[in-house]
């Protein structure tokens, strides 16, 4: 039986002549975060791979792992996105905290990708809640297991015992590849893909977006160095889906907001005034 490092207890199918056991990784619910690690099976100093694009809730995984002593070998990924500006935050951010970091240029997929506004320039971003149907388009198709493939080879190539990304309980379900399911039978595939074995580490799984900024503010996250908009120009445009997600868990958690928006952004008072739609 081997036991994957998703939060949760889960036991899997796998074939026999995989014996050897892992232990799980407890999360930190958001009522014991402040550095307590009282259930944490996080071994201290522990090699990490953390997929890492340089946006506000993997940056502050960067910080809550780093904070845990982990030796963190973040890694980002050009895939074409619309949004690429999010690259050269992750080295700014990297840089000032001492952190490995490597980019893999993965730009020339761009057009097998096509279909979604991140990686189709002729297709607009859409604007509003991601609730809202028309938040599909923002879709990448099969992004997280690109991701996790590269980063699992990487972890692999460096004898990285993990790879860890900043999944969390507000993940949206117009994301396939962000589904329990999804993040559960990748983990068993790192597990199977050679004869080391990579866990899939998911530390804000049962944390809302909030909870993550609350954290971060603890750890004392550039948060204003932190890029989202996918729209990917010169300011945050406060209109588009991760806009509108990144202005409600900075109210929602009680933490000033340094984000600097475009002038067509609606402010924080009719965002709140409509349930944070725009209209």
């Amino acid at each position: 039986m081997v036991l994957v490092k998703t939060g949760v207890h889960r036991s899997l199918n796998l074939p026999h002549s995989i014996t050897k056991t892992y232990s799980t990784n407890y999360t930190f619910p958001a009522k014991e975060f402040p550095g307590r690690r009282t259930n944490s099976a996080m071994t201290e100093f522990m090699k990490t791979v953390l997929i890492y694009s340089g946006g506000l809730d993997s940056t502050v995984l960067l910080a809550h792992m780093k904070s845990s002593g982990h030796e963190i070998h973040a890694l980002s990924i050009d895939y074409g996105q619309r949004h690429r500006c999010e690259l050269e935050k992750a080295t700014e951010i990297c840089a000032d905290m001492n952190i490995t970091h490597r980019i893999a240029d993965l730009s020339p997929i761009q057009p097998l990708l096509a279909g979604s506004s991140l990686t189709s320039p002729q297709i607009d971003v859409a604007e509003g809640h991601y609730a809202e149907s028309n938040m599909k388009s923002t879709v990448v198709p099969n992004r997280n297991m690109i991701l996790l493939a590269i980063a699992t080879g990487h972890a692999l190539s460096i004898g990285a015992a993990e790879v860890a990304y900043a999944a969390h309980s507000g993940d949206h379900a117009i994301y396939p590849d962000c589904r329990n399911e999804f993040a559960d039978a990748m983990s068993a595939v790192m597990q199977l893909c050679d004869w080391k074995c990579v866990t899939l580490n998911r530390p804000f799984v049962d944390w809302t977006k909030a909870d993550i900024v609350r954290r971060g503010a603890e750890l004392g996250v550039p948060f204003g160095k932190t890029w989202s908009c996918y729209k990917g120009g010169a300011l945050h445009c406060g209109r588009c889906g991760t806009c509108i997600e990144r202005r409600e868990a900075f109210d929602l958690a009680g933490v000033e907001d340094p984000t600097i928006y475009a002038d067509c952004a609606p402010s924080i008072d009719s965002l709140r005034a409509n349930n944070w739609r725009l209209t």
